[in-house]
């Protein structure tokens, strides 16, 4: 068995591309969602009422939200979330707290406030769904609600998708029930806090639509046919590092008349560049050959749900 290690720029490039990814995603906040007193989903939409009920920095709320939910899912999940998880949460509670204060006025004022908060929120929802899909990109979270689905669906058999969607609904619409004040200390009358919430459903239909937008629709499966001839070494690779099921089909090279296998793999689009890095790292010939299919069902994949009939018949 071959472990794959990224040589050290690969790395440093995986954890460059993560913190443009992050800062991107702060950078929407901090200019066009806050100046605003907009909400979103997910634990930064959380933060964010926390900050405007009671002043305290999003970063603040930001990072303790998100270190308890990783102690819990350390306990009841393992520790499959890496350092790149911790290095993003860490590093996004950081730039909460320190790059809002750092932009002027004028700046939010010109691009977020003058433009309304439709367009704010667009703009917004864009630069935050591509900053999150540049770090899911590299193997790295944001946590938050991600944490919460996994946790729930290791012992329940719901979607982690709409469990996702129902909390970040849950959690913009209690932005309604929380006093919320803007930055002059004046206190937000409940009409604007329901226009508020349905620019916070905006946001996160946005901020999904651009994050799939990014991983080429993440959600959709691909089958990859790989030929080399290290193909034990790209199976051991791949079923290993990436805890993805291998089939071996054999296979006879016509013009060579020589016997070989083909390597099949069905994975997430997600998942398909660290597929493509692992059997380039192991053979830079190797021949691939990528296809999206329309539905995958089995373990790992979605489920075949069937309608159970009130009576049978007997």
């Amino acid at each position: 068995m071959t472990g794959i290690k990224n040589s050290p720029w690969g790395v440093f490039k995986e954890y460059i591309i993560i913190t443009l990814g992050l800062l991107l995603y702060v950078l929407g906040w901090a200019v066009f969602l806050l100046p605003n007193n907009l909400v979103g989903g997910g634990i930064s939409g959380l933060s964010a009422i926390i900050y405007y009920a009671t002043g305290i920095q999003m970063g603040f709320s930001y990072l303790v939200i998100n270190g308890a939910l990783l102690l819990i899912s350390l306990k009841l999940l393992g520790g499959g979330f890496g350092f790149k998880t911790v290095y993003a949460i860490i590093f996004a509670s950081a730039m909460l707290n320190v790059i809002p204060p750092l932009i002027p006025e004028t700046i939010t004022a010109e691009l977020a406030v003058s433009n309304g908060k439709l367009l704010s929120t667009i703009i917004g929802g864009v630069m935050i769904g591509l900053g999150i899909g540049m770090t899911i990109s590299q193997g790295g979270s944001t946590g938050g609600t991600d944490i919460i689905a996994l946790i729930i669906t290791k012992y329940r058999n719901v979607s982690p998708g709409k469990l996702i969607l129902l909390m970040d609904v849950v959690i913009i619409l209690s932005s309604m029930l929380i006093p919320s004040y803007d930055a002059s200390g004046t206190l937000i009358p409940f009409a604007e806090k329901l226009a508020t919430a349905i620019y916070g459903l905006i946001l996160i239909t946005v901020n999904g639509y651009a994050v799939d937008l990014y991983l080429s629709g993440s959600k959709q499966s691909v089958q990859v046919f790989i030929i080399s001839r290290k193909y034990e070494e790209i199976a051991d690779a791949i079923a290993t590092n990436m805890k993805r099921g291998v089939t071996m089909l054999n296979a006879k090279g016509w013009y060579t008349k020589e016997e070989s296998y083909v390597i099949m793999v069905m994975t997430r689009k997600a998942d398909l560049n660290m597929l493509l890095k692992y059997v380039k790292t192991i053979d830079p010939k190797a021949f691939m050959s990528v296809s999206t299919v329309m539905g995958v069902y089995g373990l790992g994949f979605d489920t075949i749900k069937l309608k159970t009939k009130n009576k049978e018949r007997h």
